[in-house]
């Protein structure tokens, strides 16, 4: 592969296949792993392994082979009796339809079994042929039809796979590992190959999940969980599993705001968000009468008409424009000036935008040369943590992997809101960007490439899966699918799957050196 990039002196490969499984492999070294536990056990699987600074090591494995077909996928369908129906009606219109069932795994948060059938059409080497009969049944009436290679359906398969791993011992490694924003600002992306090189890394991946567009809010907000250089940037999605760095080291653990405003007139009122558009709330998870839901809610952008945003310096030099109310404050909480929404965020102060109801409270209790104090706590893991302990915290989930063994929390963390999302998100495969602490207390992290012919991706048990396989006792899952991207000496070492290419995020995790 032209992107298969070492940087470094020593260079291993290792050709792993059934020999292995018979007692042909034992090496301890911080970079050798187990077989992936990804697929059939004893598939043909290589490694490439690279020291890039004393302490992290960098390996590209490939595994597997094709062994999927084409089909027509006509319908999800969330009831057996559902699936039978139609398929029924496909026979009588003359196509050999079947069903394909989904089901639930035993470390899914999930009561239920049975999350989908997929009724289909048809088997076939190429996908022209495919694509032929998806003609036909559109023809037929059957306008959903679309054409699947069902190794990406989360059914079994062997593959193939890409995965790119990133190894740290921090008892060796003299450098830091932390979270850097996209441009040095909320507002704005950037790729990660140009934040590493931006800002020295050794190595980078991409981060957390952010608002892509600006119907959801700001483009590159951060929409969960962020603290850059100590400074909390963003709030939580509710208590979603974050990455966390600390002066004690790294930890995946649930994060949670608390944020609240306090008048010097004692009155108080809870402010809603950091750095982001009044009333759109990516992936859902706030306070406050948000609409439809204050639980986590995965690419769904609730709404709230009435809230109050704080806006820091490092949101950009701009609050957004709207029809709300806002107080411009120095850096003591003394108010400088009442204002419309929209306008300088001062260098050494901060903006408190208002809308609705919140705006009235502003009007009450905000006049010029009074103060606001804004109090922020962060829980970790339900326990008040000391804000100044924080280095940085990258959002993500769900948490993959707990105490060791396979947890998987889709449905608390709101990415089971309904059949269709978790079936197409969570059990299909896509590229994915993961992050795991070992026993250790190496960090692993991990992107797998996906939605392409030398590698399909991999869900989330099979994220989980491999995690364990590598050594971690602790995992979770990041942001993926065109977002998955790894950087290696400044140079892009995986295969982003967006047809243009690597695609600018909000934030990145970067190797630094000493």
């Amino acid at each position: 592969m032209s992107n298969n990039r070492l940087v470094g002196t020593s260079l291993r490969i290792i050709t792993l296949s059934l020999w292995m499984l018979l007692g042909g492999f034992s090496v301890n070294t911080a970079s050798a792993y187990m077989e992936l536990d990804l697929g059939n056990a004893g598939l043909e699987e290589t490694r490439e392994t690279e020291e890039i600074a004393p302490g992290v090591n960098y390996t590209h494995f490939e595994r597997g082979h094709t062994s999927d077909v084409y089909t027509v996928q006509i319908a999800l369908m969330e009831t057996k009796n559902e699936s039978k129906d139609l398929v029924k009606r496909l026979k009588a219109d003359g196509y050999k339809a079947y069903v394909t069932k989904i089901k639930d795994n035993k470390y899914n948060d999930i009561e239920t079994h049975h999350i989908a059938y997929l009724v289909r059409v048809g088997e076939f080497e190429d996908i022209g042929s495919a694509q032929e009969l998806e003609a036909e049944l559109e023809k037929d009436g059957y306008t959903s039809a679309s054409t699947l290679f069902t190794a990406f359906d989360g059914t079994r398969t062997d593959g193939p796979w890409a995965v790119n791993i990133l190894e740290v011992d921090p008892d060796v490694f003299d450098g830091t590992v932390t979270s850097a924003l996209a441009q040095g600002k909320v507002q704005g992306k950037e790729r990660v190959t140009e934040i590493s090189e931006r800002t020295g890394a050794l190595a980078a991946i991409n981060g957390g999940y952010f608002v892509v567009g600006s119907r959801d809010g700001t483009p590159g907000d951060l929409a969960g969980a962020s603290v850059i250089n100590g400074e909390l940037v963003s709030e939580s999605v509710s208590d979603r599993t974050s990455l966390v760095f600390s002066d004690s080291g790294a930890d995946i653990a649930e994060v949670e705001t608390e944020l609240m405003v306090e008048a010097s007139d004692g009155a108080s009122i809870p402010l809603d968000g950091i750095n982001r558009k009044p009333g759109l709330i990516r992936s859902c998870g706030g306070t406050g009468d948000d609409v439809p839901t204050e639980a986590p809610r995965h690419d769904v952008t609730c709404t709230d008409d009435s809230e109050l945003i704080l806006f820091k310096p490092i949101f950009g030099d701009e609050t957004p424009a709207g029809e709300g109310l806002e107080v411009v404050l120095d850096s003591d909480g003394e108010i400088w000036e009442v204002r419309n929404q929209g306008g300088h965020i001062p260098v050494d102060g901060a903006v408190l935008a208002a809308t609705g109801s919140h705006a009235d409270w502003l009007r009450q209790h905000a006049q010029p040369g009074a103060k606001l104090n804004v109090e922020e706590s962060l829980l970790v893991d339900g326990e008040e943590s000391a804000g100044e302990a924080i280095n940085s915290i990258v959002n993500g989930g769900p948490r993959l992997i707990e105490n060791g063994e396979l947890a998987i929390s889709a449905a608390d963390e709101g990415f089971y809101w309904s059949t269709d999302f978790l079936y197409n998100f969570a059990i299909k495969r896509h590229p994915r960007t993961l992050a795991g602490i070992k026993e250790n207390g190496n960090l692993l992290f991990v992107t797998v490439d996906g939605r392409a012919d030398n590698s399909i991706g991999v869900n989330f048990l099979e994220s989980a899966k491999l995690m364990k396989s590598l050594g971690a006792v602790v995992a979770m899952n990041l942001d993926g699918g065109g977002s998955s991207t790894m950087a290696v000496g400044g140079e892009l070492v995986n295969q982003p799957s967006d047809a243009s290419g690597e695609r600018p995020v909000g934030d990145a995790i970067v190797i630094l050196p000493e």
